[in-house]
């Protein structure tokens, strides 16, 4: 395509000027910076007509008579042309439109500006405006979609976006340019171009080439570039019939390609290498004009673009040069290949023709220019033809085999020759950021808004400085610092603020604390990093500050100015925070392909032991997001938010996994708003953030107010009750897992808040039991059991029973009695093993620690466990005489909480179904009383799940207090080994803390008989029994209740008295007690008691052996082992 360049001339003074054609071809119209619009009727023309629309005139354009400009007093203008009467304001800004276009009709106009938006407005009206809210920064550039329904525009934040017009909301957005703060400094214009007509193409000049987005699919279709072409490419304009695009460039480079073939088919160089800031094709598509920064007009005369004009060659002896000269034909494209324009351009080896098609007469002159070959053409001819060369042949021969066959071989070394790779592209990383920081061009900005207070930076042509306030005035009062040494990123404590600043030619990259806590004068000091090592990220932690540099290396500091540890980085940092004594730091791991990142984390905790919990594990994001928060919550578990607003924590209970806990997506009511987060907290669980409409991050003033998210995993069916109470339950266990991990790391934690937690959660767990027995659904029923604490496990007991479905009460039964074993099991364990985050246990999927929180021995506790235990006890007094019938094996309770010496006593001692069952905690030859620990025996794990409390001082907490009666469960038939599924049942804290207070109120009903040797099956017999309190009194009062109710059937009588017995003051209970013990005790029992190692058992003893004789013998019925549970209603 050869053409001729016609000489610049002066057309405005020094600055941005634009142009363009009118529709017809005859006027070149053209504005710049003194504020003028000038109309010439040719590029000679020597008088061209003005309107004067403004002090600068940035942007116009025309179409149907109206001429439209963007003027430096923020509005956009219409005037009529030819005559250029003033023909009002189609819109403001609050600063300058930056450029402004015409859709295909020219019913529309779209301008965008300096202050982020695009407004798109109609012509006939006015106030028919949308605004476009969502890009980050000034915007450089916008263009139709030829078929009306989409705009793209370019911004200085770096995007490129497309928009959907009518809903006014983002397609798509690639971060496909460099970011800068405003216009003036931006690197390119990049000028946007809808190819016209079939809309098929978008083109987005990125740095030295110019992509080429599909229409529909937005996909990354093509890159057209040239390996002359060098210079940043600052503007595009698509031919009239849509086949060419025109490129200019910073350099004062033209370039134009087929973009059917990707080739280079045009280059011209400004005369003086200036920019050029606007092309502009003629309606007819053989001219293009431009205008450069220094204010001159130049015109590119003689393109052929038809496609008509291409087939005006010489067929017949191109069919001959196929056949005798095919070298020669490769040696004319070689050649073309370099050909820049530079030489004569009117030439006459240059005809108006396409690059692949020449005529003969080129084949002899061309290798007579003496250039050097391009090699590159030459070294791979087979594998060079590509589907653009082939259509391109089809396309200008389409109607004849032999001459489209010519075209192929010429065409083919046209194409560059390097291997064409067709896979993923990588995405370009994310650059390395602060938390809570907004971005670094900005004249006015955060540099750290965090829960200890703000930072914000200054830098305009007033002042440099950074102010820091404090969100508690009693931490520091607020300081304003000078800015001298360009300080770009700070982090804030307690205890300090730290400032870092980049190196410059002169100056290395300092670091700068100021230690406002410390109790002595010099609260200040500063490092300089070694030569050509950038700080990239620094945070504060308690005590210490961290750095990552741009030698992937990490330093510690401590807070005041000691260096510590160094170590190297796996990738570069893309951001860290601390807090206590956490250190969490995100980097790239590998780059990432189409939109991911692949970024990796690693989490160190510095206490007494130092050590990594998280080791270079890589980052979850979502899908094509970046990362744009990273932080801990208020109580140290470290959490991030992504572009797309999806908030993840840390689950330390699921092996260090990460769990989505928030989207703020879902409560963004456009898709251009966002929000900006700040803090987190676990208790109460709110998501601190502040409300961003149209951008990502909010502007330093007025001072954005912060908002409070709720949180809400994003479980199924949530919608539902049931979805509703499990993500309830499992957002509190995520929430409260902290409680451990502080206990574990030496911290005091509020210990009422977390009984209150596991209160809750055992609340939903029944809710959740109960709406399951609704549903009829027993095994889902169990599943829940397992997640409950033994206590509640005994209300799901009697609920079962009272719904009838004593099956169901008959497995949970189990499942309480092999809870207390496990809890029983893992005590030894865990005093041995360090105590780290709680790991997934057996049975339960979570470990019962972190569902039910740790073990708790506080003094609360203890109290609510009192009281339970005298409420259980009443119970237990009433209910004796239904225990007596409860099964027929005659069976002993093991003591679930008596530690074992030695192994177990195997059931296979005794004759299942005679006697008893064996006791699995039986310590062996050891010569003290039953329980190691000194807890006295109990007839039931529940008896003891409520007393353990206070028995002992080695005893372990044995339960989570439930509010409400306590029942007891059915001891189940012996398996042949002893419990083996192993459940923590709460916690972490080492066995301790309780006192044997109450070895006399509660020893009658919760001593629990030993197993006898196996010689003596029948030592356990009715009569050998003592009576309890409860007994006594009902023998003394049975009377008085026949005589009140005569009618009344034995199990009634019982019911009656019991509901009796409840009435009466503790003080009288225990007085029955103390009778019924006064008149049983007997040595010979206490003989029986004896362990197998001797030992005597005194006290406890007496009452085991009251206990012991005081059972009845069972019934056989397996229904009755139930009976237990039917309690009377009141």
């Amino acid at each position: 395509m050869p053409c001729e360049r016609k000489p610049m001339r002066y057309g405005h003074s020094e600055g941005h000027t634009e142009v363009c054609f009118d529709d017809s071809g005859k006027f070149i119209v053209t504005c710049g910076n003194d504020g003028d619009v000038r109309i010439w009727e040719g590029l000679d023309d020597d008088d061209p007509k003005f309107i004067t629309v403004g002090e600068k005139a940035y942007s116009l354009a025309l179409k149907n008579g109206k001429l439209v400009t963007a003027s430096s007093n923020n509005t956009v203008q219409i005037h009529t042309f030819p005559d250029g009467d003033p023909d009002g304001i189609l819109t403001r800004f609050t600063t300058n439109a930056t450029h402004v276009v015409f859709n295909s009709s020219g019913s529309r106009v779209a301008a965008g500006s300096s202050d982020f938006m695009v407004k798109v407005v109609e012509v006939s009206d006015s106030s028919q405006q949308k605004t476009l809210r969502g890009h980050e920064a000034p915007v450089l550039s916008v263009t139709f979609d030829p078929k009306d329904d989409f705009l793209a525009s370019a911004s200085c934040d770096g995007s490129v976006v497309v928009w959907n017009i009518e809903e006014q909301s983002q397609l798509i957005s690639w971060p496909v340019l460099q970011k800068t703060n405003d216009i003036s400094n931006a690197k390119s214009l990049c000028r946007l171009a809808w190819q016209p007509g079939t809309a098929k193409f978008l083109a987005v000049p990125v740095e030295t080439k110019v992509h080429l987005y599909e229409r529909g699919s937005w996909d990354h279709v093509s890159t057209l570039s040239d390996d002359l072409q060098t210079q940043l490419i600052n503007v595009v304009a698509w031919s009239p019939c849509g086949q060419f695009l025109a490129a200019g460039s910073v350099g004062g480079s033209l370039t134009v390609w087929d973009v059917n073939s990707k080739l280079c088919v045009e280059r011209q160089k400004h005369e003086k290498g200036f920019t050029v800031c606007s092309l502009a094709w003629h309606p007819s598509g053989s001219q293009i004009v431009y205008t450069d920064t220094e204010g001159c007009l130049g015109l590119l005369d003689g393109l052929s673009t038809s496609t008509s004009n291409t087939n005006t060659t010489k067929q017949a002896p191109a069919k001959k040069a196929a056949k005798d000269y095919d070298d020669l034909f490769d040696d004319d494209d070689d050649d073309r290949l370099m050909d820049e324009g530079l030489s004569e351009t009117n030439s006459p080896v240059k005809k108006p023709i396409t690059g692949d098609d020449d005529d003969d007469d080129d084949d002899f002159l061309m290798p007579a220019t003496g250039r050097v070959r391009n090699r590159g053409a030459i070294l791979d001819d087979e594998n060079s033809l590509d589907t653009g060369s082939l259509k391109l042949g089809q396309d200008k021969f389409g109607d004849d085999d032999d001459t489209g066959s010519v075209v192929v071989p010429a065409a083919a070394p046209l194409v560059p020759m390097r291997p064409v790779y067709e896979g993923p592209m990588p995405t370009a990383p994310q650059k390395a950021f602060q938390p809570g920081s907004t971005p670094a061009h900005l004249t006015h900005r955060f540099m750290m808004w965090n829960s200890v207070g703000i930072v914000r930076g200054y830098n305009d042509e007033q002042d440099n400085a950074i102010d820091v306030e404090f969100h508690d005035t009693a931490v520091h009062h607020a300081m304003h610092l000078t800015n001298s040494l360009g300080h770009t990123m700070a982090d804030l404590s307690q205890e300090a603020v730290l400032l870092a600043c980049p190196s410059t030619d002169e100056l290395a990259s300092k670091l700068q604390c100021l230690h406002f806590s410390s109790w002595d004068t010099n609260k200040e000091w500063m490092v300089d990093l070694p030569e050509g090592e950038d700080v990239r990220a620094l945070c504060l932690g308690q005590g210490w500050a961290a750095v990552a540099t741009s030698a992937l290396m990490l330093r510690l500091f401590s807070i005041g100015g000691i260096q510590r540890e160094i170590f190297s980085l796996p990738g570069n940092v893309v951001c860290m925070v601390g807090h206590g004594e956490q250190l969490l730091i995100v980097y790239h791991r590998a780059p990432g392909f189409d939109g991911e990142q692949a970024l990796g984390v690693q989490l160190l905790q510095f206490g007494r032991k130092k050590r990594q919990l998280i080791n270079g594990e890589p980052l979850p994001l979502s899908l094509q997001s970046h990362l744009s928060w990273l932080g801990f919550t208020a109580e140290g578990t470290p959490c991030y938010v992504d572009s797309v607003g999806v908030v993840r924590m840390l689950n330390r209970s699921l092996g260090n996994t990460w769990t989505p806990v928030c989207n703020t997506r879902e409560t963004c009511k456009s898709k251009s708003d966002h929000y900006w987060v700040v803090g987190i907290h676990e208790n109460p669980q709110q998501l601190r953030c502040i409300p961003c409409k149209g951008s990502r991050y909010p502007p330093t003033l007025p001072r954005p107010a912060v908002a409070i998210l709720p949180f809400k995993l994003p479980l199924c069916q949530t919608s539902t009750e049931k979805g509703q109470m499990e993500e309830q339950f499992w957002r509190s266990v995520l929430f409260h897992n902290h409680f451990s991990f502080l206990s574990s790391s030496g911290y005091e934690i509020d210990e009422d808040g977390q009984s209150q937690t596991q209160k809750e959660q055992q609340e939903l767990l029944m809710k959740m039991f109960a709406l399951s027995c609704k549903l009829e659904r027993e095994f889902r029923c169990v599943e829940l059991a397992e997640l409950m604490t033994q206590n509640v496990v005994t209300l799901a007991i009697r609920y079962a029973s009272r719904s009838r479905r004593m099956a169901l009460a008959q497995r949970l039964s189990e499942i309480a009695l092999e809870k207390a074993n496990q809890i029983q099991e893992e005590e030894p364990e865990e005093q041995e093993e360090e105590p780290e985050y709680s790991g997934v246990r057996r049975t339960s999927g979570y470990g019962q620690s972190e569902v039910t929180g740790e073990r708790r021995s506080n003094r609360r506790d203890r109290e609510e466990e009192e009281e339970q235990a005298e409420e259980l006890r009443e119970e237990e007094e009433d209910g004796q005489e239904m225990e007596t019938e409860e099964a027929a094996e005659t069976t002993k309770r093991v003591n679930p909480f008596a530690k074992e010496a030695v192994s177990s006593v195997t059931p296979s001692l005794t004759p299942i179904g005679k006697v008893g069952r064996a006791n699995p905690f039986k310590v062996l030859g050891s010569g003290k009383p039953s329980s190691s620990s000194g807890l006295p025996r109990v007839t039931n794990i529940l008896d003891n799940m409520t007393s353990s409390r206070k028995s002992s001082p080695l005893s372990r907490s044995a339960g989570i207090p439930s509010k409400g009666p306590v029942l007891k469960p059915l001891a189940p038939r012996p398996k042949t080994k002893t419990q083996s599924t192993l459940l923590q049942m709460n916690g972490t804290k080492a066995a301790s803390k309780k006192t044997p207070e109450n070895t006399q109120p509660a020893a009658d009903q919760q001593k629990q008989p030993e197993v006898p040797p196996p010689a003596s099956p029948a030592d356990n017999t009715e009569n050998n029994r003592p009576k309890t309190g409860f007994q006594f009194w009902l023998e003394e009062n049975r009377k008085s209740i026949t005589a009140d109710q005569p009618d009344l059937e034995e199990t009634d009588i019982i019911k009656e008295a019991m509901g009796r017995f409840r009435t009466l003051s503790a003080e009288e209970r225990l007085s029955w007690t103390e009778r019924a013990k006064g008149q049983t005790g007997d040595a010979a029992d206490l003989k029986k008691r004896k362990r197998a190692g001797g030992g005597a058992e005194n006290d406890n003893g007496q009452v085991e052996a009251d206990e012991n004789s005081s059972k009845k013998k069972k019934s056989l019925d397996p229904s009755s082992k139930l009976s237990a549970f039917a309690f009377n209603k009141n």
